[in-house]
């Protein structure tokens, strides 16, 4: 808070920035909230000869928000693993990034930095079965790489070192980026993995699909099951809710801070106004029993004797009010005639 009562740039920027976190971490928080009650009350559905005749008997052969817990069962084909042998699956995820330390000219540190450099996705129809071989019926799984938590299992990893040079090397620190390597890597949700399934449900011609749902619901398949799917969702929204707590507090505080200061500035000001106005009806009542005409006194008179210069600035306050007489004549401590404020130094005023 500066001397004119407006709050500091950092206060401002402060208070702003912490405000618009805390709005944009409510947000995430309300929408994290709202799935996890949606999927607290998804429907639970399972895998057996019944799934057909529930879905015929809903309202337009559908159950909108509904979880399935399954094992992955190709439809005809299947996906080879590249790198790792008899490893079949119904989603390949190819992944090529780029490692690098950067230096950072701010905190004079090398930080590792990575970037996608290459990521292909292959998929082929597939069903969730039930983990009861003896059961025929399936559940199509219709667009998996629009769902929420696609958790694929890591078939292969390798890392590539970059080969370097001295004159690379010199580049290099010269440039502020390092290379580092390449980091190769393949994902896939292999045949017989457990997956649980969270969306739509729907019969249609006489097949049952799970696709994503409508209604700005979110679409999970997980290799998790249903409880620890839950419990993760759980995790987030506590997580969202810290981070709102933690920016709320702050942009409340600095808020009732500013608020604080102002109001004490503008306390400060009456003060000193009500002061000013008493002192100058003091100063009227005193020429009156002076018998001294107040158009017969200089403006630059002291305000104590009324007959000598001004010629002392007192600090803090910065009244000049006194002459150097009047002000050796003040009691201890000396305080400014007009605000009563203590006079910290003296600075001679000098007219010329």
């Amino acid at each position: 808070m500066d001397s004119s009562g407006k709050p500091s740039t950092a206060q401002v920027l402060l208070l702003t920035t912490s405000s618009a976190l805390t709005a944009v971490f409510y947000s995430v928080y309300r929408r994290r909230t709202t799935t996890v009650a949606r999927l607290k009350g998804a429907k639970k559905v399972s895998i057996d000869q019944d799934l057909k005749n529930i879905l015929t008997e809903a309202p337009g052969k559908c159950v909108p928000y509904a979880v399935i817990e399954g094992v992955v069962r190709s439809v005809k084909e299947t996906l080879n693993s590249q790198f790792v042998d008899n490893c079949k699956g119904v989603i390949e995820r190819l992944t090529l990034k780029e490692k690098k330390m950067v230096w950072n000219r701010t905190t004079h540190l090398w930080n590792e930095s990575e970037k996608v450099i290459h990521q292909r996705t292959n998929t082929v129809p597939f069903d969730l079965a039930s983990h009861d071989m003896a059961m025929a019926a399936t559940i199509r799984v219709i667009r998996p790489l629009d769902s929420s938590e696609l958790d694929l299992e890591t078939t292969y990893e390798n890392f590539h070192p970059t080969v370097q040079s001295l004159t690379n090397v010199i580049g290099h620190f010269i440039s502020g980026e390092r290379p580092k390597g390449i980091h190769e890597t393949e994902e896939m949700l292999r045949l017989g993995e457990s997956v649980t399934g969270v969306g739509e449900l729907v019969l249609d011609n006489n097949l049952v699909k799970l696709q994503p749902p409508k209604q700005g619901l979110r679409y999970f398949l997980s290799r998790l099951n249903y409880d620890s799917l839950v419990e993760k969702q759980q995790s987030s929204v506590r997580v969202w809710r810290v981070l709102t707590a933690v920016f709320g507090v702050v942009a409340s505080t600095t808020l009732l801070f500013i608020l604080w200061k102002k109001w004490v500035y503008h306390r400060q000001r009456r003060k000193e106004k009500n002061v000013l106005e008493e002192f100058k009806e003091h100063q009227r009542k005193r020429m009156r029993k002076l018998n001294v005409e107040e158009a017969s006194v200089s403006p630059s008179a002291c305000t104590v004797c009324l007959s000598r210069e001004r010629c002392c600035v007192f600090l803090e306050c910065g009244h000049v009010c006194a002459c150097d007489q009047c002000y050796q004549a003040l009691p201890e401590p000396k305080k400014c005639p007009i605000c009563r404020a203590t006079i910290e130094r003296v600075v001679p005023l000098y007219n010329s």
